[in-house]
């Protein structure tokens, strides 16, 4: 099992706020949803869509990995992190600038505020990327975890590069195929370069670690890592440079099969597991992992549509941002949070502690069933959604988002609740 290199984790101030503002707007995002709520049937690319999303990935998951990288260093990289305050600096950077980009888009104002907003995440992103390729240099391991990291950042920075000429564009008109075309490009590099790459690379780590698995192969993490990084890079030029469907098929069936792989290593993981039951942060991974088959057989199914914007292929294509987005990526945020912020907080209030006093689990540190209980209603805002998606309801639409917005609040009150923990230390019983 995986160890923590706690002596060389960065302090508390570096990571929390990451935390404290991903919380904040994934509530955001959610009030951002019921607000919008007549135009979740419209298609993908309305500009209130695309707020809900921006602030969901970039202010949440994205805030959330970047907050979580800083920690993991020590232990995918066995290194310090370069800068501390460079961290600092990168999440005001980035703060200001995700809620720029959610006001842009909800307002429409895409020439004025568009390229601004994109603007300060691009230098946001290149001190992040330069934080942890400092990091990277000095370290001590580098194997395919590492590289699934990597190449996680390389595909943030080839996301948020599109995405920076799409704001302008909006101003400037230089690209001929207009910014719908390149929209599919962008939002491949981002959900399965990104955060895809991100969730399996940090995943080859936490998943075995927190499953406490001892005997579990590592031997589709090549392959899927090959896979997965020439399925998105064939797609990407394919789209740009050589159009046809035989490439499509052949970027999707790499993806796919990347995927496949790293199924086999978490299946493997799971089944070589030492603890039998899984807790409120483990359940929603695992069931992550089987979700993840979703949007890879609706995106097989978009790829045959000889009309992608026709009534189906507008449908498939809502369908499968959905899936990706709240049935993968938040998802594992929602349990991952349990995991690794429990142990943060424990750390920092209970470390001078240990071993003088009897001192409680990081598992304590928040309510539990509240957690529980959160995971559960999420499962049905996303079955309650799909069905108000497919069958264009608005009162299925409207019971899911205030299920999304009961499962929100418990998230933030946990969230609280582990920041505002104050220590609760008892003497340790006398020895006999």
């Amino acid at each position: 099992m995986t160890k923590l290199h706690t002596d060389n984790a960065p302090d508390i101030s570096v990571v929390k706020p990451h935390f404290l503002f991903g919380a904040v707007a994934f509530l955001a995002a959610v009030a951002l949803m019921i607000a919008g709520r007549h135009h979740m049937f419209g298609p993908y690319y309305g500009n209130k869509i695309l707020a809900v999303v921006h602030v969901n990935l970039l202010g949440w998951a994205m805030m959330l990995i970047y907050g979580s990288l800083y920690q993991l260093v020590p232990v995918v990289f066995e290194s310090r992190l370069f800068s501390e305050p460079l961290a600092k600096i990168t999440f005001w950077v980035t703060g200001i600038s995700v809620a720029l980009m959610g006001y842009a888009f909800w307002s429409g104002r895409l020439e004025d505020f568009l390229p601004v907003a994109a603007s300060l995440m691009y230098a946001g992103l290149f001190m992040f990327v330069f934080n942890i390729a400092m990091s990277y240099r000095k370290a001590r391991l580098k194997n395919v975890k590492s590289y699934f990291i990597i190449a996680a950042i390389f595909w943030l920075f080839m996301t948020q590069t599109e995405g920076l000429l799409m704001a302008f564009n909006f101003k400037y008109g230089y690209y001929e195929a207009g910014n719908l075309f390149h929209l599919k490009i962008h939002a491949l590099m981002g959900l399965v370069g990104f955060f895809l790459m991100m969730i399996f690379g940090v995943g080859t780590t936490l998943v075995p670690m927190f499953l406490v698995s001892h005997k579990h192969s590592e031997r589709p993490l090549w392959p899927s890592f090959l896979l997965l990084n020439g399925g998105v890079a064939l797609l990407v030029l394919s789209w740009l440079f050589f159009p046809g469907q035989i490439w499509n098929i052949s970027g999707w069936l790499m993806i796919a099969a990347g995927v496949l792989f790293y199924l086999k290593f978490v299946y493997d993981a799971y089944r070589n597991r030492f603890k039998r039951i899984l807790d409120e942060g483990m359940q929603p991974t695992m069931l992550m992992f089987v979700f993840l088959l979703i949007p890879v057989v609706l995106s097989g199914m978009l790829l045959w549509q000889k009309n992608p914007y026709g009534t189906m292929g507008m449908l498939l294509s809502l369908l499968l941002g959905f899936s990706t987005i709240f049935g993968v990526i938040n998802l594992i945020i929602l349990g991952q949070t349990y995991k690794t912020i429990p142990f943060i907080i424990w750390l920092e209030r209970y470390k001078p502690y240990v071993g003088k006093y009897q001192i409680p689990l990081p598992r304590e540190v928040y309510l539990a069933k509240l957690a529980l209980v959160q995971y559960r209603l999420y499962i049905l805002f996303l079955v309650l959604y799909a069905l108000g998606v497919i069958s264009r309801n608005f009162v299925i639409l409207n019971i899911a988002l205030i299920v999304l917005a009961a499962v929100a609040v418990m998230y933030n009150f946990n969230m609280l609740k582990m920041f505002f923990h104050k220590p609760v230390l008892k003497p340790l019983p006398e020895k006999k």
